[in-house]
């Protein structure tokens, strides 16, 4: 939305958390607690377009794993998604 993208097909609708109270976020290069599990990353483009998808196994070294999605230099941002319905739970952008 930022960018004035038209997503089409990964436009996404559903319910939104939030926190109750104030929240700052992750630490900038610290993989949120609670997020230890397995994971699918999905890749986007600047555009909006989906590029592929790496699956995250658990236990596996998450920064190891974004650093190879951000190797594409078409990504411009990763969507933590869960395995079991492909639940959005947050996005990392390039830095």
């Amino acid at each position: 939305a930022e960018r004035g993208v038209d997503p089409g097909a990964y436009d996404e609708q559903g319910p939104v958390f939030v926190h109750a109270g104030d929240c700052p976020g992750a630490e900038p290069g610290g993989w949120p607690e609670g997020h230890e599990s397995h994971r699918m990353l999905r890749a986007y483009a600047a555009d909006g377009h989906i590029l592929g998808g790496r699956y995250l196994a658990e236990g596996e070294d998450p920064d190891t794993a974004l650093r190879e999605v951000f190797e594409d230099p078409e990504t411009a941002v990763v969507h933590v998604r869960a395995i079991e319905f492909g639940c959005f739970h947050f996005e990392v952008r390039r830095g």
